[in-house]
């Protein structure tokens, strides 16, 4: 779709979830939303996970306001049903998404009222490719949490000449059949791809620990655990961290013997540094069968070997980096002073910074509650907010 002359939309960055929730939730308030996506459909990001791909959280809770996710597509949703949601959600609530157009910078137009903070006017300025210049009175930048795949410069890495990859660039496992493969970072992205390669024919499959993680079943006697994350977020962290460390030694067994121990910190605490638990889809069961085998953490690569923390070395085939993302913030809102050091918005969801007032960010956070469904409350606050400024 084409972008518009008409007006002066709200302008959202990203198609994903948080950037469609937004624009339904602004349409719904009668103010109009632009989404600009720099790839040519919806759902990009979705569309690139691995194919055995399904939520860990359930159907209800990560719907997006005004549109429910079909029962037919059961209680935890795949990645292809997703993507067809969302597409169906665009279609849904006639959103006016102009495909192709990347944004690399945003900024303040001079001229604004800055003693008020008023997002009245032209605020904003988006500096697209093609050289085009489009002016709005409030953005929301809804890149998404996991944008820019990161490996680590281990020692040694430009001279690794077995194959490595990032895990965003992993499908399935038919390429590593009858291959040693060796997959590093053990949150659920790791998790899955190993119990993926071990019960699709890899050859041998090893996972690189180096923080012990709290392990949680996706459902016990069919109470999610999505259920207890949205609990958890209303409790004191102390007491959300003994009542997980005895449904822990309840709902699952000791690993210690084979190379994953239980972690010493407790689960809601980690969730507050920023991990959140792994979700067993057959992680246990791969561990304790000995088709995955947890290792300690990559310390440096030489050619074919790789050089682990414990000072064991190993000569995998393949290195499978599930080693997480950056948010790719920096060139876009940098020079804005709207970034902490881990290039995070300093404000989230419906807070905006004084100084960059109408400049909203959504998905920059990875909530135990569930991100689709933070998401989706994230769209309506962040709508009514605007409403507030634009009346």
């Amino acid at each position: 779709m084409p972008i518009s002359d008409d007006d002066r939309p709200v302008h959202i960055l990203g198609a994903g979830p948080g950037g469609l929730a937004t624009a339904a939730a602004l349409r719904k308030r009668g103010i109009r939303a632009v989404i600009l996506e720099k790839s040519d459909s919806v759902a990009a990001s979705w569309r690139g996970h691995y194919d055995r791909l399904r939520l860990h959280t359930t159907r209800r809770w990560s719907a997006l306001p005004g549109l429910p996710i079909p029962r037919s597509f059961g209680r935890w949703v795949s990645r292809d049903d997703l993507v067809r949601y969302l597409e169906r959600y665009a279609e849904h609530h006639r959103l006016e998404i102009a495909t192709g157009v990347q944004v690399s910078r945003i900024d303040r137009i001079d001229g604004n009222d800055r003693a008020t903070g008023s997002a009245q006017g032209e605020s904003w300025l988006l500096r697209a490719n093609g050289g085009r210049e489009l002016s709005a009175p409030a953005v929301v930048v809804a890149t998404g949490y996991n944008h820019t795949p990161h490996i680590p410069d281990w020692p040694g890495r430009d001279d690794f000449t077995n194959e490595l990859l990032h895990a965003a660039d992993y499908r399935n496992a038919a390429p590593y059949e009858g291959k040693d493969v060796l997959v590093v970072g053990v949150g659920n992205t790791g998790a899955e791809i190993a119990v993926d390669l071990a019960q699709g024919g890899a050859e041998r499959v090893r996972l690189a620990v180096r923080t012990a993680p709290h392990i949680v079943r996706r459902s016990t006697a069919g109470w999610p655990a999505q259920a207890s994350g949205i609990l958890a977020r209303r409790l004191p962290t102390r007491m959300v961290d003994r009542a997980a460390g005895v449904l822990a030694r309840v709902s699952t067994p000791n690993l210690t013997r084979r190379g994953l121990p239980r972690p010493d910190t407790g689960l809601y605490s980690r969730v507050r540094e920023g991990a959140v638990p792994v979700l067993d889809v057959g992680l246990i069961k791969g561990v304790r069968k000995g088709l995955i085998e947890p290792v300690a953490a990559v310390d440096s690569l030489e050619e074919i070997k790789v050089h682990l923390a414990d000072g064991g070395t190993i000569s995998p085939d393949v290195v499978i980096a599930a080693t997480g993302h950056r948010r790719g913030l920096e060139d876009l809102v940098g020079h804005l002073s709207v970034l902490d050091d881990r290039g995070l918005p300093l404000a989230h969801g419906r807070r905006t910074l004084p100084t960059a007032p109408g400049l909203y960010f959504t998905g920059y956070t990875n909530p135990i509650s569930g991100m689709l469904r933070e998401l989706a409350l994230d769209a309506e606050r962040i709508a009514k907010a605007i409403a507030r400024t634009m009346t």
